[in-house]
């Protein structure tokens, strides 16, 4: 005797959807040719996300020419980036400019002022007192890492502190665009 075959269930509502995000990828331009490079692909190897793919360039350029640089790369290459970076120092350069360029490219600035070594040294600490230059804040980076070399970055000895400098940045300046400013004198706590 054969009988009714039993209806099916309709349990797509139930069914979960694959967790996995949408891949991304980001394009970092780095401004200088040693210390920025060696420290995104540093973190990028450290980061392993499977769903984010991170291409690192360098020019050594003044930042408005790596913003067009950064912009014609993305516009002209097979790849479809999500993000496009450049990664500046203020140094004597016009900032600002860059910034305009940057908007009108659709490319974002992360900017350190006065030099990539406060990012560095915002591993290890807040960053308390106005910074008189570069070398004051590889001064006190030396402190945190005695042998820190601009030219050999040894990223085991920032690894640890990476979430850590993301929130001293944001104290430091939380809207992410006043570009022209070292550190205020009562900044970090």
């Amino acid at each position: 005797m054969a009988g009714k075959p039993m209806p099916r269930r309709d349990n797509t509502a139930r069914r979960r959807q694959p967790s996995r995000d949408k891949p991304r990828t980001i394009l970092v331009y780095c401004g200088a040719l040693r210390t920025e490079p060696a420290y995104f692909n540093a973190l990028r190897r450290d980061t392993r996300r499977r769903n984010v793919t991170v291409k690192i360039r360098q020019d050594g350029t003044a930042p408005h020419a790596l913003v067009k640089a950064a912009a014609a790369y993305r516009d002209r290459g097979p790849a479809d980036f999500d993000e496009v970076w450049c990664v500046v120092d203020t140094d004597e350069f016009d900032v600002a400019a860059a910034a305009d360029v940057a908007a009108k490219h659709r490319v974002n600035l992360a900017v350190s002022n006065p030099c990539f070594e406060l990012w560095l040294l915002l591993h290890h600490t807040d960053c308390r007192g106005s910074c008189d230059g570069c070398s004051d804040v590889q001064r006190r980076l030396r402190h945190f890492v005695p042998d820190y070399d601009k030219a050999r970055l040894d990223f085991n000895r920032f690894a640890p502190g990476v979430n850590h400098a993301v929130m001293r940045a944001k104290k430091l300046e939380p809207t992410g665009t006043t570009y022209g400013k070292t550190p205020p004198a009562e900044s970090g706590g």
